[in-house]
């Protein structure tokens, strides 16, 4: 039993189907989705320093991407089909 000293280290480990998760879960197309949104931003930005004015008002797509992160820690807590465990 460790005591309070030393606390118990626990390997890190991937889940025996993490392809699966990878390829199904709605919690990591949905971040995969964020950070598209949050490159959009960016490339927003860098279009805008060089005097182009899109039509699009600036940070729309950070909104999106916060609300999407959000989106996908909730996602992370429901089971889906196709996923065990």
């Amino acid at each position: 039993m460790p005591n309070a000293a030393s606390p118990a280290r626990e390997r890190v480990r991937l889940l025996h189907n993490w392809w699966d998760v990878l390829r199904l879960a709605w919690s990591v197309r949905l971040m995969a989705l964020a950070g598209l949104l949050s490159g959009v931003e960016v490339l927003i930005q860098v279009l805008t320093a060089y005097a182009y004015q899109p039509s699009i008002p600036v940070g729309v797509f950070a909104v999106l991407s916060g609300l999407v992160t959000v989106a996908a820690f909730v996602a992370r807590f429901f089971a889906q089909k196709g996923l065990s465990e």
